[in-house]
């Protein structure tokens, strides 16, 4: 499990090898290395299951190093915090070296998770991008997308970065109207997940349409169509908040 404390007294302990949003496969295919001395460029995460555990950033990735999606293909769930939170900071640490507002060199600081400029002051923080993701439903049939990147044949629900100063349910009610042209009614918070690529925190929802009749924007979406809890395309994978909306609404179906 998962302790959110800066093992920041530890020289030595469980180490993750990251590069270029890749990780090193560890002990039994694992994510953690073993217990080892610390070397000082190695960045404090966490404690998981009481043992401390740092970041080693390195140069390049090796064979067989596995990105953030295919990590999340093989281990449990009880690991996808312990790898949102090693690819998060992991981004920020290489996208921050330098300051963002004089351009100086950052110095990370060792009691949380920030990089000061001493030029200016200005300290920086992990980023982390709220984003809505959305199921859209009408009676039993739920509303599926597909965006140009998707693979073959995948359709999932509606999402998008939530804009400056807008709430969670404004970017609900726009996301889906910019991109399928539909008005929704009703909202239900379902919940939230981290989405490490690079740095999203995905809010749920469930929204329901006041009618069927849909316009695709033909950019951000390639196509959408209703699909019968009976008849479904490819799906999003398992891990994903996407997936749990669909088989919550499922569920909820059967169940009626």
């Amino acid at each position: 499990m998962l302790r959110r404390e800066l093992p920041l007294q530890a020289t030595a302990g469980r180490v993750i090898r990251l590069s270029e949003g890749r990780i090193a496969p560890g002990q039994d295919g694992d994510l953690l290395q073993p217990m080892q001395p610390w070397t000082p460029t190695m960045q404090p995460i966490c404690y998981w299951d009481d043992e401390p555990v740092a970041l080693s950033l390195e140069a390049m990735p090796d064979e067989g190093w596995l990105d953030g999606r295919g990590w999340l293909a093989t281990l449990p769930e009880s690991r996808f915090s312990l790898l949102s939170t090693v690819l998060q900071v992991g981004a920020w640490l290489r996208d921050h070296r330098f300051c963002g507002r004089c351009g100086a060199p950052a110095k990370r600081l060792d009691a949380e998770f920030a990089m000061h400029c001493h030029g200016c002051g200005h300290r920086n923080y992990p980023r982390i991008s709220p984003c809505i993701i959305t199921l859209v439903t009408h009676g039993d049939a739920l509303l599926l997308a597909r965006s140009p990147r998707f693979p073959p044949r995948r359709y999932s629900t509606l999402a998008g970065f939530i804009e400056p100063g807008e709430s969670a349910e404004e970017a609900v009610r726009r996301e889906v109207f910019e991109e399928v042209g539909l008005q929704v009614g009703r909202l239900r918070y379902f919940r939230s997940q981290a989405w490490p690529f690079p740095h999203s925190l995905m809010l749920g929802f469930f929204a329901e349409a006041a009618s069927r009749r849909i316009r695709i924007d033909g950019v951000e979406i390639a196509d959408a169509a209703w699909y019968s809890p009976r008849h479904l395309p490819s799906l999003p994978p398992l891990y994903s908040i996407s997936r749990a909306l669909i088989q919550t609404h499922l569920a909820e179906v059967a169940a009626r």
